[in-house]
Formats: structure tokens, C-alpha cells, sequence
């Protein structure tokens, strides 16, 4: 059973970090010296050999959660201070090239995936934190990990609010899209001409495969870059510089609707000369409701789903049809506006009208179609942006 605490004992307790520098040895014969006791009287008051009480003062023995007990009962005092005066003393120890290459694995990670970008092939595969920041100052364009990353696209959203994984794969893009030299010169003067015509391919899922090189007779960059995992990214728009826009996409939805929205949505923003975008939950079931967005981003969604099906049209359609959205209804529709029919029903999907899980029979995968003439970088292909 504890003993009572004397007045000092508890004043020494309120104040545990004034002998900060003192060892776990030190600190236990400072309580002996002020109660007067020896080694030998500690032990017996603890039912253990003079010599370990010895070996706990000179350093050769540890404080233990069950010695940390054992003084403070004898002393009156909590075996948590014990324990505390242990891990400090432990802590101090420590190698500082230790402490401070934690400290460097930590703003390495806090600045990007490592591990997605080695699998991927962004960067080597390596456990050398030397070779990881070297390779992580290479691929983001820096000369310290501490130096601010800039995506050196003008963006409305801060690079610091992006993920790790999202910046990583934005500074991917940016990689890729430099090295891309053979595009026409871009005409905003077109945009609308360029808009028309990739209204007509949406209609079929084949045509697909025309996107990038009609983006590139534009002056576009049109690049296809997997995402990493948890990324939750869906495409991005950005200038490399006043007459060099980019528009990248994931595909992280193997749906045709998915892409279509979403490229239309990136075009958006190059149409009407919006700063860079990335958007992350654009297209799909976990997409963000328009009531989040700002401005921008909800006049580049109605835009997106205007040109792909016009709005009276669709308005329409679901005060005609609601609730009963059968199949052929759909299929009728859509050739009617000349669309394709999985377009119509991620529009109603998006909308609220129809469950995701529903008429799934209509839905058309389109990435084998758009990687299969896109510069693309993922599903097993990395690129070497030197030889492009």
C-alpha cells in the first residue's frame, strides 16, 4: 500500500522538469540523499538486492514500468515520474543523424507517395533516404525538400491543398506535357469549332481513340496518366505558358459517361480561360455536390453537361419519363439528340434520377479505347518523358 506523499514530495512532483538533465540513476539518489537513506535501505524497502538498486544508479540497469512501481511506493511518489525521467533520459541518447534522418523520411512523405511513385516507376526504388530525397528534388523540380513546391502552372487551387498523392500526380503531368512538342498552335478563336467535333465523337465509344489527336491538331496537350492510390483524382486543366494548355484525365472510372464529363469539364475550363484546375471527386457516384463548388467549377460542370446533352433536352426527357426509366426509352433518346445512351444515363445518375446500380447494361468501358492512342503513363506503361 502507497505511503503518504510529504509536502516537498508533492512540490517535486508539480515540477517533475527541473532536473531535466539529471539520469534516472541522479534522480534517484537525490531522494535518497533527502531522506537519508542508502542503497541498502532502498532495497529493503523494495525487497531487492543492494546490488540492483546500485545498478539502477550508476546507469547499468533501466527503470521498468515494475521498478517505476516499486520507487514510487517506497518514495511516495508516482511511478509515472519515474517512468517519464527514463524515456527522457532514453530520448537524449538518441543519435541526432538518427532524429534528424526521421525528421527528413517524414517531409519526404508528407511531400509525396513514395512508395506509389517507386512502383510506378516515377522515381527509383530505393531504402536509402540520400537516394529518395535526391530522386523527390528531381522529379519536383527543387533543391531542398524544405524550398516551397510550385506547380509553375498558374492553378486557383494551392498546391498545398492538394494530397501528396494528387501533387505527385499533377507534377507527373507537368513532366509529360513538357516533353510534348507536336501539337498545333492553339487558336482560342477554334475552341468552339473543337467543341462541335468532339460532341460528334461522344456519340459512338470507338471514337474515343480520335480525342488526342484532334486535341493536339487544337494546340491542346491531351495526356492519360493512371491515378495513384487514394488519389480520388479525375482529371486536371492547366498552361504550361499563355498558348500551351494541358487537359489530363485518369479514367479512374472505366465508364464512358465518366470520361466524357469529365473531359468536357476539363475543356471548360480551357474554353473559357479558366486558371489551372485539378478536380478530384468530379465524375462518378462519390462525386462533390454542387452546393461545395464555386463558380468556376459549377459553370465547368453545367457547361460539360450542356454541350454533351443539352439541358431542355434533358429536362424534358425526365418530365416526360420520370420515374420510369426503362432501357429503350433511354436508347431512343439518345439517338434522337445523337449521344450515346451511357452518356444519358450518367446524366441522370449524376442527377439523382436513376441509382447507380441501375441499367448497368448500358454502361460502355472506354479506357482500352483512349489509351490505346493517348500518351499514357500507367496500367503497366510508365513513360520516359526524355524520349517523347
Amino acid at each position: 500500500m502507497c505511503s503518504m506523499m510529504a509536502t516537498d514530495d508533492m512540490n517535486h512532483l508539480q515540477n517533475p522538469d527541473n532536473d531535466a538533465n539529471q539520469s534516472p540513476g541522479e534522480a534517484i539518489q537525490v531522494e535518497l540523499t533527502r531522506r537519508g537513506w542508502t542503497h541498502a535501505n532502498l532495497a529493503d524497502r523494495i525487497g531487492k538486492h543492494r546490488s540492483d538498486v546500485s545498478a539502477l544508479i550508476v546507469g547499468t540497469r533501466s527503470i521498468t514500468p515494475d521498478w517505476a512501481v516499486l520507487l514510487g511506493t517506497a518514495l511516495g511518489m508516482d511511478p509515472a515520474h519515474w517512468m517519464h525521467i527514463q524515456v527522457r533520459h532514453d530520448l537524449a541518447l538518441v543519435d541526432i543523424d538518427k532524429v534528424q534522418e526521421a525528421h527528413r523520411l517524414l517531409r519526404m512523405h508528407n511531400l509525396a507517395p513514395v512508395r506509389a511513385m517507386a512502383d510506378r516507376g516515377w522515381i527509383t526504388r530505393s531504402k536509402n533516404p540520400c537516394e529518395i530525397e535526391n530522386d523527390l528534388k528531381r522529379f519536383f523540380g527543387i533543391n531542398s525538400l524544405d524550398d516551397p513546391v510550385d506547380l509553375l502552372v498558374e492553378t486557383r487551387r494551392r498546391t498545398n491543398d492538394l494530397t501528396p498523392e494528387q501533387r505527385a500526380w499533377c507534377y507527373r503531368a507537368r513532366q509529360i506535357a513538357r516533353a510534348l512538342k507536336k501539337v498545333a498552335r492553339f487558336d482560342p478563336s477554334k475552341m468552339d469549332g473543337l467543341r462541335q467535333r468532339l460532341r460528334q465523337l461522344a456519340a459512338y465509344a470507338k471514337e474515343a481513340r480520335h480525342v488526342p489527336e484532334l486535341m493536339g491538331e487544337f494546340g491542346i496537350r491531351f495526356i492519360v496518366i493512371e491515378p495513384l492510390p487514394g488519389s480520388k483524382i479525375d482529371g486536371a486543366a492547366f498552361w504550361l505558358d499563355d498558348e500551351s494548355p494541358v487537359i489530363v484525365v485518369s479514367l479512374r472510372y472505366d465508364r464512358i459517361d465518366a470520361f466524357w464529363f469529365t473531359l468536357m469539364h476539363e475543356y471548360a475550363h480551357i474554353y473559357f480561360g479558366d486558371k489551372g484546375s485539378v478536380d478530384a471527386n468530379l465524375a462518378g457516384e462519390d462525386h462533390e455536390p454542387a452546393m461545395l463548388k464555386d463558380d468556376i467549377e459549377r459553370r465547368a460542370d453545367e457547361s460539360a453537361g450542356d454541350w454533351l446533352v443539352p439541358v431542355e433536352e434533358l429536362d424534358s426527357f425526365v418530365r416526360r419519363v420520370s420515374p420510369l426509366y426503362a432501357k429503350p426509352k433511354i436508347v431512343q433518346f439518345a439517338q434522337r439528340i445523337k449521344m450515346h445512351p451511357s452518356i444519358i444515363l450518367g446524366q441522370l445518375q449524376h442527377r439523382g434520377e436513376i441509382a447507380y446500380s441501375s441499367l448497368r447494361d448500358l454502361m460502355v468501358k472506354i479506357r482500352e479505347t483512349v489509351t490505346s492512342t493517348a500518351i499514357t503513363d500507367g496500367w503497366g506503361n510508365t513513360i520516359s518523358p526524355d524520349i517523347l
